[in-house]
Parts: C-alpha cells; structure tokens; sequence
C-alpha cells in the first residue's frame, strides 16, 4: 500500500472516528464505536479477542494498532469522553476559573502551585464530579494524571520532546535505537501531530515574553536553551493571537483541558482507532482486578460509575488478549494487586519495582523590576534549558508559564533532573491498598541538582526564588508531586524486551510503566514510540489473534 494511500484511509478512520465521538457525546452514551450493536445493553460477560485497558499513549496505540489489523478490540477507560459543553459553551473549564469538571471526585482544587504570595487564591472550592485531572497521593509523593478518553494528552503541556540518543540507549539497552530513532520516534510524531512554533513569531509576541526572559537569566549565566516541539496546533495558536480563533492556550487553557488547539489523543490515535470499525471504547470503567480462566483467557472485573462516582454495574470481561495502558500507576497497581492477592501468582517480583519521577521538581524565580514575563502568557511551553550534557549536575529544565492576567515578574520552571533514585509499589493486605515506597530523601536529590542549576541563574543575574508559591514560607522547590511517573513494570525486567509480561503470554504492557523511572524530558512520545515497536513485534509475530 502506498504511502499516499496509507494517508487517505487514515483520514478517512479519523472522521468516522470522530462521528463516532460525537454521536456518543450527544446521545450520552459510555460506550463508543461506529457500530449501533455497541449500544445496546451488553452481555453479563463481554467477550473480545482483546482488551486494552486504559486510553493514553501507550493504550491508544494498540488500539489503532489492533483495529487495524482487524482484531475486535475494548478499550476501557475509567474517565469519561470529553465532548459535551458545560453550562459555560466549553467542554473544559479554565485553570484560573476551575469548576467541578476540573477534577476527578474532590471538593477543591490542587493546583501544583498552592499560593501566590502566600495568600490561598490559586484554589477553589468545587462540587466533587469525575473531573478532567487527578492527583494521586501516596506517603511522601502525590502523581498528577489524566482522567477521560484520552488519558494524560487532555491535561499535559503537550511538549512532544525526543530524549537524546545516547541517555536513551543508556535507558534501554536491549532495544534497538537506531530502530527507534529510524521508525518509531518518527511514527509517533506523526500520529501525535507533532509541530514547532514559528520562530519569528516567537520573538515578536507578546505571548512568549515570560519564556524569552528565562531565556535571557539562562544566557547571562552562560547556559543554552532549546526549542521543543509541541502537539498544539501552532497555526490555530497565531490565529488565536490574532483575533481569528476562539482562544484556548492563549485563555489560560492546560491543566484543566483545552477547548482548542490542542491534538490530544481523542483527535488522533483515538479517532483514528474507532474509524477502523473494530475498537470499541468503554467509558467511567475503573478495571479493579484480573485474572485468568481455566482456558488461558483473561478475566478483567471492572466498576462502572455514574456522576456522582456512585458504582452503578459491576461487569466482566474475558479476553484472550491483554493489553495494560493504564499508566504507570494503573498498570503497575493491577499488576502488584494480581500477584500478591494470588490471581495472576506467576507474576515476578520486578513488577511494582523501578518506579521513579522523571526527576521532576517544579520552582520559580523573581525577576527584576525590568524583565518582565508579561500580563498575557501562551500556556504551552516551547523552551527549557538543556543542561543535560553537563555530566556532574544534568538538568533539563521546561521553562513554564504562570498565566494569571497580570505582570507578576516570576519566571517559573519545571525541572527534570537525572536522578537515579527508585522505588517500589507494595500491596498492603491490611487496607486492600498497593502503596509507594518513596521517600523525602529521595525527591531531595532531584532538588539538589535543581537548586545546583538555578543558584548559577540567580548568581549570575542577580535574582532570587520565589518563596510564596507552594503552601510554606520555607518551600522554594515543589518536591512532593509529579508529573512524568514512570516505571512499575519496567522493559526487559517486568516485561521481556517488547513488553510480555514475563510469567504469561498475550499479556502485554504498553504504557509509562516501561520506562525505568527518568527519561530526561517529558515522556509521552518515548512512551508511544515504545507502544508503536511492541505493537509492531506483537502483529508482525502473529501472535495476536
């Protein structure tokens, strides 16, 4: 088949696809395909040759994947589709005006930062709802995660960086990196909708003012900055700017959802899965358990909820194929529960080991009087600081907007560091919970490297951090969340080098839980080159149905 061909029926998939999101929108239904049989009340077991669990990165590529090979496939996914407007005209509500569809079941908001000078206006009281954005919370670490047809597309910043060659051969190597830097990486950019901003029009707008001052504070003290491609639509953000599209990354749109502009997964991999007539997508399903039959295949037992978070059905479903995209929480957490409950007992012990936080710590800085950041911020990032080559302190730091209406003066950063620190995932049988072994100590090295990177900032400029933006007078790094989670079960430990699951075959891992817990820059299109490569191997081997 052409190459031009290949184009054709894709985009072909990507409508129908989107009819389908569409038509399940306005009917309300939780189940979307392009078949009406899907709508119909289900059997009291659903049986598929495959099941995906969970609609993120990695999820959402084997969905495609599957549906184009013809294979029938359920998607379930615990968050709801976001395609229906609000009361507002908006299907997601704005990061300075959040309402309940801000987050997943909370009666407030938890906003990365939690002040700003040291007064609490960043949060809202809100009614609890099944919300766009969740943070996780364990002892010592809380994980920020998507929740929706989607996953965590619908609420990052949509930075689609590639990691060095090199620190990715060093992750990984009993992969093939010129494979993946030759295809997989490529594939994945293309479906992701990987674009750059117009560098002139980056230095002329008012947009990026706060990222052309970090930019500065970086060159006085004599460190590089880099652009990084994005998947939001830099043509539809111009536009916005001009007056000419309705704005969304120029409204204060990220965390919470953006209205526009943004190609997340439900516009690509996602639409284009539900094109292929094959893949069916089940929404406000949490799979709780899962376990496997007498015959070989596997048994998922899942909550489906209403609004209110209320379990309104309990379902099964049995498939001969599995595939787990829940994320490195989700995924490793089904895992963890399988073995040590005893329903998946073939389960090796590096499941639930190897988990890390991209060395992700978030900090901010006082500029002077002079360097402004601007009243009006674009809420997608496209510059960071690369001091990653810098082999005693390596740090690559996303320069990130503080988009709150007016000149604050704060140029605010999140920063990912090279720490080699890891941990583990338990199941406490006591509470019936899966827990996280990090510790303070262990963030504490991340804000080591950071703090190592930024004292050379404000030495050289002449500034100092913010003090008043994370709850605490004393707290100048954010060391308690993240945002990249990583690992649980990772490549060739947990899993063999193509994500089997080692103890089991037809199961497969395809999400963050791969990736040994640091990356070195935002992690998505890693984990969907990953995705794309097992998917390839799995099909290419026949061994799926």
């Amino acid at each position: 088949m052409t190459a031009k061909l290949m184009q054709r029926q894709l985009s072909r998939r990507h409508i129908l696809g989107m009819i389908a999101l569409q038509t399940a929108a306005t009917a309300g239904l939780t189940r979307i395909g392009l078949r009406s049989a899907h709508a119909a009340e289900p059997a009291a077991v659903d049986n598929a040759p495959a099941v995906v669990v969970g609609s993120g990165y990695g999820g959402a590529v084997a969905a495609l994947r599957l549906g184009q090979a013809g294979i029938r496939t359920l998607v379930l996914e615990m968050g709801q589709l976001w395609n229906t407007a609000g009361g507002d005209g908006k299907v997601f509500c704005s990061t300075l005006a959040p309402d309940r569809r801000s987050m997943w079941f909370r009666t407030r908001t938890e906003a990365p930062l939690a002040t700003f000078l040291w007064l609490d206006v960043v949060n809202k009281d809100i009614g609890p709802y099944p919300g766009v954005l969740d943070r996780v919370h364990y002892d010592n670490m809380s994980v920020y995660v998507g929740r929706g047809v989607g996953g965590g597309s619908l609420v990052n910043g949509g930075m689609a960086v590639t990691p060095v060659k090199s620190y990715f051969a060093e992750q990984f190597p009993t992969v093939d990196a010129d494979e993946m830097y030759g295809t997989y990486y490529p594939r994945a950019r293309t479906m992701l909708g990987v674009n750059t901003i117009d560098p002139a029009w980056f230095e002329s707008t008012e947009w990026y003012r706060f990222a052309r001052t970090s930019r500065k504070a970086a060159a006085n003290a004599g460190l590089k900055t880099a652009f990084v491609p994005n998947v939001y639509d830099f043509g539809y953000m111009q536009q916005e700017a001009a007056g000419t599209a309705v704005r969304s990354a120029l409204a204060g749109e990220v965390i919470y959802g953006n209205n526009h502009g943004k190609r997340s997964l439900d516009k690509t991999y996602l639409a284009a899965a539900l094109g292929t007539g094959n893949v069916t997508i089940h929404t406000l399903e949490r799979v709780r358990s899962v376990s496997r039959a007498g015959d070989g295949s596997y048994v998922l037992t899942a909550d489906r909820i209403d609004a209110t978070g209320t379990v309104v059905e309990t379902r099964q479903y049995s498939c001969t194929y599995l595939f787990l995209g829940g994320g490195s929480l989700g995924t490793t957490e089904l895992l963890v529960r399988a073995r040590d409950t005893g329903t998946l007992p073939a389960l090796t012990a590096d499941v639930g080991a190897g988990w890390g936080t991209n060395g992700n710590t978030m900090l901010g800085r006082a500029n002077h009087v002079w360097d402004t950041v601007g009243a009006n911020q674009a809420t997608m990032p496209v510059l960071g600081i690369d001091d990653w080559a810098n082999t005693a302190n390596p740090v690559f730091a996303e320069i990130a907007p503080l988009p709150m209406g007016f000149e604050h003066w704060v140029s605010l950063y999140l920063a990912i560091t090279k720490n080699p620190e890891r941990a583990s995932f338990t199941y406490d049988s006591a509470s019936g919970t899966v827990k996280l072994g990090w510790t303070p100590a262990q963030s504490a090295v991340s804000v080591s490297m950071a703090k190592n990177l930024f004292d050379r900032i404000n030495l050289a400029n002449a500034t100092i951090y913010r003090y008043d933006l994370f709850g605490s007078a004393s707290k100048v790094f954010a060391d308690d969340f993240c945002y990249h989670p990583l690992g649980g079960c990772v490549l060739g430990k947990a899993t063999d080098d193509y994500g089997r699951v080692k103890g089991y075959d037809h199961l497969y891992v395809t999400d963050g839980s791969l990736v040994p817990g640091n990356i070195g820059v935002n992690p998505f299109v890693t984990i969907t080159a990953l995705a794309e490569r097992t998917m390839a191997r799995v099909l290419a081997e026949g061994t799926a149905p």
